[in-house]
């Protein structure tokens, strides 16, 4: 019987991370990957200087390869600031623009380096024994593993057997993005548009983004979250297209160089753990929902896995989860009651209008864009999202109940 330490399934950047990080140590590490080597992945392409810390954490190079992002341009309506990512002590000054597609192929190729196997185009299934899981079953193989790892994301359907699901009853996000060729291409920060409207008027719980790719391109998109008014008949592509005309004549934008690509943002997960498994990144639902970015806490919680297991095979699942409990629940959990908060439009005027008002409350808005916050967080981003998490806690039923209409 075919046996590992590790099972992944997924060869995105959280199941990448695990298998890089314990087949270093020495594990046997087999990951399953349902698309082919260098698969695109629908993405804005950032990366927060959180996810930079993650690779640097991971040893991989990246100067080269990415394009060096130094702060964030945020718009509001006619209010306009350009931050520098802050010095932050745990995380580096920059971010970075990688595409995902070669983004995913660099971490996949270090962890075969590292001594991982990696198997494409092939879809990798929990072997279910009542509720443990014993390893997977992938393209004609039975794969008995110690630990299983999902990292195929919430829609996936190893995700779904294990009730490793989105939440019905949280908000999740929705977002287009496009390529575009610009003269402004080697920008080094990132632009955030957080006042769209839909053509009927309505304000956006979202914003349209500007990331600068350094290689004669730009990624432009936009998001939503599903607490807006009326979200059920939003189509992201004339969403987009709006906004592609908002900043064309500032960015010197064409027409997009391939056809627009939309993807879901789950933002929540029933469960993340269980006997011989447990989930990470995407498949966790450790999405961000102020940004919609999840790469960092992707990287993490998989190095996290990989390091749990490596100690102590047996608690890993059990100790996984209370570790990323105790790192981000929080912040993420502030993140979707806030969600429901500017769902109504006029609560989300306004919001945004103290957002960037001052010079003070836009560093703490940068904190919480950068996934800079979480429950290690010094100073006033973290005060601040201690006191929103206690106060939105107990406003949590009557958010719920008078949230708009989608």
């Amino acid at each position: 019987m075919e046996h590992v330490d590790i099972a992944v399934i997924g060869g995105g950047p959280a199941g990448a991370a695990t298998a890089i990080r314990a087949a270093r140590a020495g594990a046997k590490v087999v990951v399953f990957e349902k698309g082919k080597h260098g698969r695109d992945k629908v993405c804005g392409d950032g990366l927060t200087p959180r996810a930079v810390g993650a690779l640097q954490e991971l040893e991989i190079p990246y100067e080269d390869e990415a394009h060096r992002i130094d702060g964030l341009r945020m718009i509001a309506g006619r209010q306009r600031r350009q931050l520098p990512w802050p010095e932050h002590g745990r995380f580096p000054s920059h971010g970075a623009v990688w595409p995902r597609k070669r983004l995913d192929a660099h971490l996949v190729d270090a962890a075969e380096k590292a001594g991982a196997e990696l198997v494409y185009e092939t879809e990798a299934l929990p072997i279910l024994d009542g509720h443990v899981v014993r390893g997977v079953t992938a393209g004609g193989r039975t794969v008995h593993a110690d630990l299983t790892v999902v990292a195929a994301g919430a829609q996936g359907k190893a995700a779904r057997m294990l009730g490793a699901e989105r939440d019905p009853d949280e908000p999740f996000g929705l977002a287009i993005r496009a390529y575009v060729e610009s003269p402004r291409h080697a920008d080094r920060h990132l632009e955030a548009c957080l006042t769209l409207r839909d053509r009927s008027g309505t304000a956006v719980p979202g914003y349209g983004w500007m990331f600068p790719c350094g290689d004669g391109t730009v990624n432009i998109g936009v998001g939503a979250l599903s607490t807006m008014k009326r979200f059920t008949d939003l189509n992201l592509n004339t969403l987009l297209d709006d906004y592609q005309a908002l900043v064309r004549d500032e960015w010197g934008v064409g027409e997009y160089l391939a056809r627009p690509r939309a993807w879901r943002l789950p933002m929540s997960s029933v469960k993340r753990h269980g006997p011989g498994w447990v989930a990470i990144g995407d498949a966790a639902g450790l999405v961000n929902p102020m940004n919609g970015e999840g790469i960092d806490y992707g990287l993490e919680s998989g190095m996290l896995a990989a390091d749990l297991f490596l100690e102590s095979p047996s608690t890993a699942p059990a100790r996984y989860d209370i570790e990323i409990g105790e790192r981000f629940d929080a912040f993420l959990r502030t993140g979707r009651r806030f969600s429901f908060l500017i769902g109504h439009p006029w609560i989300l005027r306004n919001g945004l209008r103290v957002a960037v008002g001052t010079q003070k409350i836009a560093d703490i808005t940068l904190s919480v864009m950068g996934n800079l916050v979480d429950n290690e967080t010094p100073g006033a981003a973290g005060r601040v999202m201690r006191i929103a998490d206690r106060t939105l806690a107990a406003a949590d039923p009557l958010l719920r109940k008078t949230r708009a209409a989608t």
